[in-house]
């Protein structure tokens, strides 16, 4: 895939601490660029799917499903037991 270049402005004081990285990297500096959004769009999904996650997990269980999970702990316990 071909990539896209593009310019960006940022204060002289980060495009030091890029420039220093990418040396002792030994890697250009936009690969540093590269890394470190790929990093920050991996962080922004990683949230969102946690939210997503502890949206779901606050929904109370049904009568049905508290029903469902009693029954299931008591074959559990025949199962472990050995009294299945």
């Amino acid at each position: 895939m071909a990539n896209i270049k593009t310019a960006i402005s940022m204060q002289p004081s980060l495009y030091e601490k890029v420039a220093e990285t990418a040396r002792k990297l030994k890697i250009p500096r936009s690969r540093v660029l590269v890394l470190a959004v790929e990093e920050f769009i991996q962080r922004q999904d990683n949230q969102l799917l946690l939210a997503q996650i502890n949206e779901a997990c606050q929904d109370a269980p049904t009568a049905e499903e508290k029903r469902r999970a009693r029954r299931g702990r008591s074959s559990h316990r025949l199962v472990v037991e050995g009294e299945w």
